[in-house]
């Protein structure tokens, strides 16, 4: 059954089969922004003693673009929210991608890692304006009964991106050379992405108003979804702050666990890379392992986002902590390319379970007046963790000597945030637990 929204004299059907063109363009577009963020999570780690002067064990230097990265990601997502109200998701996403434009020059041309660093802070504020408006668009599109579908099908296309991306510049990076090989790989995605973008991409926020203004007539049919009561209906960029924070338990629970689960993708951003260059791998066995965490986190998403769409949210990212947890200590138990690239599918497995699962639970109970922004303050907290996770890995790193003990601080910081879903958080899909 599809949902239908009138505004003035026009309909919005939402549905993924009503707006299947325009979702398929969302899809290949968040493709692209995976891609757009892999070319740095394979060649650049691994070389950046030998091509970008980083010195040997300087874990707090090495770790300083993902810090950069995932504060500047974080403030952007947060910003990107309330932007795409005002203005237009469309608006954001083209902007997100013309600041994108600089990022291969910066990387062929840089003279020192501080290059490094500054291309990625602008990574960062690509990531928050273009992953958080294919998400938030789709959402518009869709109906509540897809939400785990849709940011299921969001994320796989994302992050097997972000795998197609890690082994690709690894063979042109050792065909053209690193810089050469960067440069081709992201001068393309990028151009290619700003002009489909102006060219094929809609405008869905009429969308997300047509359906606020069908709650706010009281003619939204199914289960009814459990609000927070105590904000207004058109409420200030700091009272959804505050809401998602600290003063709406499920939302401060569902925040607490993505900034957390942020911290085992940054290990595996700059850890991965480089452990598995000293124990002897080349980069294109590298790029492999690495693409099998984003494989399977992309292809499981697939399953676990329409899964949760029927058993609930809660279960899946309580189980998707822990298993992302036990897969991140499993790559120390033992050796191989097999038994790396075994630990690395549970990790993903894990990630898959839990991560689209974190933003539909948050937009089961986010008002479509101020969804947007509570997406992009969830994906604040979600991507801040990548910050967060950097500086505390390096910090652990650094002071016992070896990377070693940073797998073992990710893996029992997944298991307590998952422990603390468990006891505090609860389900937040409204055909099963409706507002009475």
């Amino acid at each position: 059954m599809n949902a239908t929204f009138t505004t003035g004299e026009r309909e919005y059907l939402r549905g993924i089969s009503d707006n299947l063109n325009q979702f398929l363009h969302q899809l290949f577009q968040v493709f692209l922004v995976g891609l757009t963020l892999g070319m740095m999570r394979t060649v650049i780690p691994a070389l950046a003693e030998s091509e970008f002067g980083v010195p040997k064990g300087s874990f707090m230097l090495l770790m300083a673009f993902v810090v950069a990265f995932g504060f500047v990601k974080g403030a952007l997502n947060f910003v990107a929210g309330r932007l795409s109200e005002h203005y237009g998701r469309k608006t954001v996403l083209l902007l997100g991608w013309a600041i994108a434009l600089p990022i291969p020059f910066m990387i062929y041309f840089a003279p020192s890692w501080n290059w490094i660093v500054a291309a990625t802070v602008l990574l960062g504020v690509n990531q928050g304006f273009t992953w958080s408006m294919t998400q938030t668009s789709k959402l518009d599109l869709t109906r509540a009964d897809q939400r785990g579908l849709t940011i299921g099908l969001n994320e796989f296309a994302g992050y097997v991106g972000v795998a197609v991306a890690g082994i690709l510049t690894g063979y042109l990076a050792t065909a053209f050379g690193p810089r050469l090989g960067l440069f081709m790989f992201g001068a393309v995605v990028t151009l290619s992405a700003l002009v489909l973008t102006a060219l094929w991409v809609k405008e869905t926020l009429p969308w997300a108003k047509a359906e606020g203004a069908r709650h706010a007539a009281g003619k939204s049919t199914g289960p009814k979804p459990r609000f927070p009561k105590n904000i207004s209906d058109k409420p200030t960029t700091w009272e959804v702050f505050t809401l998602m924070s600290w003063r709406d338990k499920r939302m401060a629970v569902i925040s607490q666990a993505g900034l957390v689960e942020k911290f085992v993708d940054a290990l595996i951003w700059v850890f991965y890379p480089l452990f598995f260059h000293q124990q002897g791998m080349s980069l294109t066995q590298i790029g492999w392992v690495v693409g099998v965490y984003g494989f399977v986190w992309g292809g499981s998403q697939l399953f676990t986002g329409k899964l949760s769409d029927h058993i609930g949210r809660q279960k899946p990212i309580v189980w998707g902590m822990w298993l992302c947890g036990a897969g991140v200590g499993m790559t120390l138990l033992g050796s191989g390319v097999a038994w790396w690239s075994f630990s690395a599918a549970v990790t993903g497995f894990g990630m898959a379970l839990l991560y689209p699962n974190l933003s539909a639970a948050v937009a089961d109970i986010a008002h479509p007046n101020w969804r947007g922004s509570a997406i992009g303050i969830y994906r604040f907290w979600r991507d801040t963790g990548y910050g967060v996770g950097a500086l505390l890995l390096g910090g652990v790193a650094h002071v016992s000597g070896n990377m070693n003990a940073g797998f073992w601080f990710v893996a029992i910081a997944m298991f307590l945030s998952g422990l603390i879903v468990w006891l505090w958080g609860e389900e937040t899909h409204p055909r099963l637990n409706p507002e009475k």
